[in-house]
């Protein structure tokens, strides 16, 4: 099989042949329709999380089942199923026998700890599987197996109800996605970016208002709404974020989703008077992934894509890097 993998550390992608992998008792093998080409890949490149070299990137993933190991019952050959970020857990740790598996203690990653979905075939543990609405196009679905499932899972568990205010923080890979979920759960959505160029799009994916932060006081607009009941922070620019943290309303709560690397400055009576809160949350697991999925599927709520085949992987990834892509790489196997 092809596939492209980082053959050393802070190398570049480069496409080889390889044997198709088999998978052990408690794994699946899929023949892989598409992977979206994620930031966090970048993270396998540099080796900044421990994997071995080579490795093939990639935990967006979508692949029908070819074969199932011998421990495997829930899965049928010939279902579609997605490999997320999360990529197994040991059921064994604290965390997993209270069942926080996205906090397990021996977790792995897909396209880290294995080889992940820039390749032709892939082995994953069958818990990792979330299985895929039929109405979904495989390279719709890839990126909402990242992208996608931490908007929408940090969102549905950061207290909304329904109507309330949520601002959206940069219209980018993940604010383009989270200004559709707010709009399809029925929450009033402001979109916040710097400038008035994608305002167009915000307004035509669901936002009610706009809001351009170097020509605004994006705090005082905020306010003039009633203030956010909810901000989700998109784009990893700490002093962006830590910029509008005050155009919380009562109780409001700033949802940290974006891997900014420089520290969120707040003092603690930003947040004292008005009980307001920073609340992090990770992708999550299998089943959420799933609930991403069917919510997409529901409502239309889809990511915006460009295609790239597996031989142009290292270009699809060169511009997601160089920020070039509006606004999710995928690599479509059948290109």
């Amino acid at each position: 099989m092809k596939a492209a993998r980082f053959i050393e550390q802070g190398g570049d992608l480069t496409v080889v042949e390889m044997n198709k992998p088999s998978p052990k008792e408690n794994e699946i093998l899929l023949k892989v329709e598409a992977c979206g080409i994620c930031h966090s890949d970048a993270f396998t490149q540099a080796g900044a999380m421990g994997n071995d070299f080579p490795r093939t990137p990639g935990h967006e993933v979508i692949g029908i089942i070819e074969e199932l190991g011998s421990n495997v019952s829930m899965f049928k050959k010939g279902e579609r199923v997605g490999i997320g970020w999360h990529g197994g857990h040991c059921f064994d740790c604290d965390p997993c026998r209270r069942g926080k598996f996205i906090n397990c203690e021996n977790a792995k990653v897909s396209g880290i700890s294995y080889d992940g979905g820039y390749a032709e075939y892939m082995t994953a543990p069958y818990e990792a599987a979330a299985r895929v609405p039929e109405d979904l196009k495989s390279t719709e679905a890839a990126p909402l197996l990242c992208a996608g499932i931490t908007v929408f899972n940090g969102m549905r568990n950061a207290g909304l109800r329904a109507g309330d205010t949520v601002a959206v923080q940069g219209i980018g890979g993940l604010g383009h996605l989270a200004i559709q979920f707010a709009h399809k759960m029925g929450m009033k959505t402001i979109a916040l970016s710097t400038t008035d160029d994608k305002k167009e799009l915000a307004m035509e994916l669901g936002a009610d208002h706009f809001i351009a932060t170097k020509d605004e006081d994006a705090v005082e607009q905020l306010q003039k709404l009633g203030g956010a009941d909810l901000i989700v922070a998109t784009a990893p620019h700490a002093d962006a974020i830590s910029s509008v943290i005050d155009g919380l309303g009562i109780d409001g709560t700033m949802l940290l989703i974006a891997a900014a690397g420089d520290d969120v400055k707040v003092s603690p009576l930003q947040l004292l008077q008005a009980r307001k809160s920073l609340k992090g949350w990770p992708s999550g697991v299998a089943p959420d992934s799933e609930d991403t999925l069917k919510f997409s599927s529901r409502t239309g709520a889809l990511p915006m894509i460009e295609e790239f085949s597996l031989d142009n992987a290292k270009e699809g990834f060169d511009k997601m890097m160089n920020n070039e892509l509006r606004f999710r790489g995928v690599l479509n196997m059948s290109k």
